[in-house]
């Protein structure tokens, strides 16, 4: 949604939170918020210090997507998808980074990814990090290198990373990967934190 239950400022943080709720025909509410349209950006440092919702059934997650439409006949994965962090409620306190190309995805068995265990995740923040430049897409987590991902020429199926990107931050509730194991809607109300 686009209210203030699901995404605020809250002092000096931003807050997304998913609920229990009935709203609009739906069981459940949550917000994902995108620069699209906004902000935009070819290469860089990203730093976002969260704390993330825990429970079975969450899929909090930071990331990026092509802003157009530049490579192949499909939008994803195609143009690419930088993970700069997911974690799933039943897998609590594993952070993952990853990347998602024509040539590199999960469906496909090819996924290119990392995951670090972060046991405090969900009650102390912790600065999630990707370094991008035209020749690698690296991820930290507290300054921590746990994932490198590197252009190895072979064309866009493989590095559609030349081309700007927005971010996006978001809480899912079950889902393919969230819900994978169930969902507890016991646990909500849950919240990503954003310093």
């Amino acid at each position: 949604t686009d209210r203030s239950e699901n995404a605020r400022v809250d002092g000096s943080k931003l807050i997304i939170e998913a609920r229990k709720e009935d709203f609009k025909g739906s069981n459940y509410t949550s917000c994902r918020l995108v620069t699209r349209g906004k902000a935009e950006w070819r290469y860089g440092r990203f730093e976002i210090r969260a704390k993330l919702p825990q429970g079975l059934g969450t899929w909090p997650a930071i990331w990026m997507l092509a802003a157009r439409q530049h490579y192949g006949d499909e939008y994803w994965p195609h143009n690419g998808e930088i993970d700069i962090m997911e974690h799933v409620g039943y897998d609590q306190g594993f952070v993952h980074s990853s990347i998602h190309t024509k040539a590199f995805y999960h469906s496909i068995g090819t996924q290119k990814t990392a995951k670090v265990l972060i046991p405090t995740a969900s009650t102390e923040f912790h600065t999630y990090r990707i370094d991008w430049t035209r020749d690698t897409i690296t991820a930290y987590v507290d300054n921590k290198l746990y994932f490198t991902f590197a252009n190895d020429g072979q064309g866009w199926e493989h590095w559609p990373y030349d081309q700007p990107f927005y971010l996006l931050f978001n809480i899912a509730f079950g889902g393919g990967w969230g819900g994978a194991k169930g969902i507890d809607p016991g646990v909500l109300p849950q919240r990503m934190e954003v310093d």
